[in-house]
């Protein structure tokens, strides 16, 4: 098995451990130059916050948008976005990548910033 494999294997296996709990989630995409993170309402129909390395704001704060210093602002940026849209509490959806890192970065900077995961 390869690595996306194996990576798309344990996504399918979370995502279906957050179905059943039914909240909405806080769901990451990372590539090697960008970062990116949504806040998807529980039943999927709709996305509440996002946030992501290409906004003009967050790309302005960053020297570079692939490190972990990008992921903590992306993560406090999706936080205040989460949370003026009244969500409070969130599961974390990590799409399968390993928890360390910038999704380890983004996930405590999220919660630092008012997140309930």
């Amino acid at each position: 098995m390869d690595k996306k494999a194996s990576r798309l294997k344990r996504a399918l296996k979370l995502r279906c451990k957050i179905k059943k709990v039914a909240t909405n989630r806080l769901t990451v995409n990372k590539t090697s130059q960008h970062i990116y993170a949504q806040v998807i309402s529980h039943d999927g129909s709709h996305t509440l916050a996002s946030a992501s390395t290409l906004q003009a704001d967050i790309k302005a704060s960053v020297k570079n948008t692939g490190n972990i210093e990008a992921a903590i602002e992306v993560g406090k940026y999706i936080a205040e976005k989460a949370l003026a849209a009244g969500v409070t509490e969130v599961a974390f959806d990590r799409s399968g990548y390993k928890y360390h890192g910038r999704i380890k970065a983004l996930a405590n900077a999220a919660r630092e910033a008012g997140l309930k995961f």
